[in-house]
């Protein structure tokens, strides 16, 4: 079953990845971030890296993901790429993953690309409320990837606002669930977790 979570910055997709992969760890389940492939930018000037749209499509390197996710449903292990927010450059390293009966795909344009939508048995898209998507996000780009606050500001007026509002938002209407994030995280994912519970049986069923 492949599960794709798709949403704004800052609105819990990654949260609720990552329960949905503890939730799924008996029956086996393993986790692409479409954050680990941003395109490598490490033949550029860390100027010019700083002053790259990182809030569009084109900023991700759809087909190579789409070829992995295609492998790990016909039960190929794949290398993943190791992503450095810091220099927005890719590592030498590449970490295996292994095919398992749950893939989940999370990013921000996790359904925005109809090729992978099309391999999904459920489409999730997380919404929340613009201000707590951006503290979220200014909160974690400060403490987890040694950016200022001043330049977390400017990305966000920049960039990350238009784009969300471009092409983020629309990829909510081809969600076959919509969950809210603005409260109580546990009953978001209580929600998602019976979700995703009914289409694995159901496709257990049919199988």
């Amino acid at each position: 079953m492949l599960i794709g979570i798709a949403g704004g910055t800052g609105s819990g997709k990654t949260t609720l990845a990552v329960d949905l992969l503890r939730r799924y760890a008996r029956e086996g389940a393993c986790l692409l971030e479409q954050d680990s492939y941003y395109l490598d930018r490490s033949h550029l000037s860390a100027r010019e890296r700083e002053g790259i749209n990182y809030d569009e499509p084109e900023a991700i390197e759809h087909d190579l993901l789409l070829e992995h996710v295609k492998s790990l449903m016909s039960g190929k292990a794949i290398e993943k790429p190791v992503y450095c927010f810091k220099t927005h450059t890719r590592s030498r390293e590449v970490q295996v993953v292994d095919p398992r009966p749950v893939i989940l795909l999370e990013g921000l344009f996790a359904l925005w690309d109809p090729r992978a939508r099309l391999l999904m048995d459920l489409k999730i898209y997380v919404d929340a409320a613009a201000d707590l998507r951006f503290l979220r996000r200014a909160r974690r780009d400060v403490c987890e990837r040694g950016r200022t606050i001043n330049s977390v500001i400017e990305q966000y007026l920049g960039t990350v606002r238009p784009m969300h509002e471009v092409h983020i938002e629309p990829t909510k209407t081809y969600a076959d669930l919509v969950v809210e994030n603005d409260g109580d995280v546990k009953e978001m994912l209580k929600i998602a977790q019976q979700v995703a519970a009914q289409v694995l049986w159901k496709k257990a069923r049919d199988y």
